[in-house]
């Protein structure tokens, strides 16, 4: 899986009926595009060989990842159904919200302790990934962790939720 052609060399997301974003968003979109190029593990299980370009889209309720090897272009597609992240992704979104709010307050005990909260629903939703797509695509737990971001931001054109600032790592 730490082969350097396992790995996900571009990533786009499906842009369509995107609402518009505020600059926070737009700013964890990039960062975590950006730690993700970095640096991640990113292997299928059908034995097909990087590196890839990613295209994440939602569906119908699931998580579409479009996987086209830049070597020779063939392409698989990965559908997750979102309703195991639907939990987690709401009380992100809630918590997100609240260190935002924090953050604009100055009250630093309060923003470290729901940056707390924050980190540790991060982590749950990453590692209901890594589960989620263990018989489909192995990814280590960074790599887990910038997806999550980018699932989230995807949430937001169906849904009324803004999240704050806060680093994706």
């Amino acid at each position: 899986m730490n082969e350097p052609t396992q790995r996900i060399a571009e990533i786009t997301l499906d842009e369509r009926s995107v609402v518009s974003r505020s600059p926070e968003i737009e700013h964890e979109r990039s960062a975590a595009i950006a730690d993700l190029l970095h640096a991640n593990s990113f292997a299928p299980v059908s034995g097909r060989t990087g590196p890839f370009h990613l295209h994440l889209a939602l569906e119908d309720d699931r998580l579409a990842l479009e996987i086209r090897a830049l070597s020779d272009g063939s392409d698989e597609t990965v559908v997750l159904p979102l309703r195991p992240f639907r939990r987690i992704v709401k009380d992100y979104f809630l918590v997100c919200e609240s260190y935002f709010k924090a953050s604009r307050s100055g009250n630093l005990g309060q923003v470290e302790a729901i940056d707390m909260g924050r980190r540790g629903l991060h982590n749950e939703g990453s590692e209901l990934l890594i589960e989620r797509l263990a018989d489909k695509v192995a990814i280590d737990h960074e790599t887990a962790r910038r997806l999550f971001t980018l699932i989230c931001v995807l949430h937001l054109k169906g849904s009324s939720h803004a999240f704050g600032p806060h680093r994706s790592a």
